[in-house]
């Protein structure tokens, strides 16, 4: 009995915690929305210059998270999305520099016309309110989504994984002792620090005080949110991104992209999980390509067709070509067209980003129109799909959604929009 009782009221005092800051968010909003872009500016410029000088303590607390999860027996991808160090903290950095000099969407005229009875009609550029960003592993999407967050005027709570509570509480006190030199809000920004999971619950229920609810993490997490939740959400499911070797690819870029796609940092989301071969080049590409990946420690699936070109390559299932390995695996499989390549992304992939190598201007063009995913790229790698490279400073996540925002999501989609409609005394008749 006194276990229950004492179990009531935790989850009692959990539940009055997270609406005490979602309520606090919702009233700040309305003052941050209001805010100067010289301001902001100013503040996250300052944000940034506060990581570096603060890395070492960032960098600590890291350690500690890390210490821990290797005890726990997670994986070398789970570690190497946790893991901070001087070069990762810079690149935050410089995300917040990137964010701070892009254009205020807020109050940016979308468009604006004159209606027969006189009234002028403004839509423009508004920020969303509250948004809560539940997600895990990554301690960089707390700087990220501050800093983005800010930039739209947009309340933010953070509700990060235990597996990064250390990091992410070091990183998210350095930056507040910036909002608190400037006339920002603070109870504008939250970081839930209990990572009970009942706190996601309870957050989930909030629709009064959140406005939009942004998961990022694996897909059993994402799921959990959009099944619980009475908050608009925008959803990043897998990242199951495929590169299609054209029968018109050059064939030495298509090493150098595949190998980029699949190996430059195999545990996120824009990686390459699919490799897609024109038959046209079967025989002249992937000796070779299966060569240099098995050199990085790759494990190749493929379909039997493949498998003639290498005995050691494992046979692919139909599951395979439908998952998100998030570490040195890859499906392959030969396709007799451009045709062929597209049906097989249309179905087995996320919809997240795909990429065609083809010197062709048809083919690609077939490609880049018939692939229904966020981003299509072509003669280049899947692992540009993000909102730092796209030159938005930074990404609160990609979506693949296609209403509101879909592919990396940064300042400009993290706003609405309302109409002013102003007039000279017009009544209607």
């Amino acid at each position: 009995m006194t276990s229950l009782l004492s179990d009531f009221f935790m989850k009692d005092n959990l539940k009055n915690e997270i609406i005490e800051i979602a309520k606090k968010a919702k009233k700040a909003s309305f003052t941050l929305s209001q805010a100067s872009s010289d301001i902001k500016k100013k503040s996250i410029l300052a944000m940034a210059d506060s990581l570096v000088k603060n890395k070492g303590l960032i960098i600590r607390a890291n350690k500690r998270d890390l210490i821990i999860s290797r005890r726990q027996g997670k994986s070398e991808a789970f570690i190497d999305r946790l893991r901070l160090d001087d070069a990762r903290i810079l690149k935050m950095a410089q995300s917040l520099k990137s964010i701070a000099g892009l254009k205020d969407p807020v109050g940016e005229i979308i468009k604006s016309w004159k209606v027969p009875s006189g009234l002028l009609i403004k839509k423009i550029r508004v920020p969303i309110g509250v948004i809560a960003i539940i997600y895990e592993s990554r301690p960089d999407v707390t700087s990220d989504c501050l800093g983005l967050c800010l930039k739209s005027s947009n309340a933010l709570i953070l509700r990060g994984g235990s597996a990064a509570i250390h990091s992410n509480i070091a990183i998210f006190n350095t930056l507040m002792k910036v909002v608190k030199k400037y006339s920002i809000p603070e109870e504008a920004f939250a970081l839930i620090k209990n990572t009970d999971r009942r706190s996601v619950d309870e957050l989930l229920k909030l629709s009064d005080f959140v406005d939009l609810v942004i998961p990022r993490g694996g897909e059993g997490l994402i799921r959990d949110v959009v099944r619980k939740s009475r908050i608009p959400v925008i959803k990043h499911y897998k990242g199951i991104c495929a590169v299609f070797v054209d029968k018109y690819a050059s064939l030495d870029m298509a090493y150098k992209v595949v190998l980029n796609a699949k190996v430059e940092r195999p545990g996120v989301c824009n990686a390459a999980e699919t490799l897609l071969v024109h038959k046209a080049v079967a025989a002249r590409f992937l000796p070779g390509m299966i060569h240099l990946l098995k050199h990085e420690g790759v494990e190749i699936r493929g379909t039997p067709e493949v498998r003639r070109f290498d005995k050691l390559v494992k046979a692919a299932t139909d599951k395979d070509f439908e998952t998100e390995f998030l570490g040195l695996i890859i499906a392959v499989k030969i396709v007799d067209s451009v045709e062929e390549a597209i049906r097989h992304i249309n179905t087995h992939g996320s919809h997240h980003s795909d990429s065609i190598l083809s010197q062709d201007k048809r083919s690609a063009d077939k490609f880049l129109r018939g692939v229904d995913s966020a981003c299509v790229f072509l003669n280049t790698s899947t692992r540009f799909s993000d909102g730092f490279e796209f030159g938005m400073g930074a990404e609160m996540g990609i979506s693949t959604d296609k209403i509101h925002a879909r592919g990396p999501m940064a300042s400009e989609e993290l706003t609405t929009y309302k109409y002013q409609v102003l007039g000279k005394g017009q009544v209607r008749k």
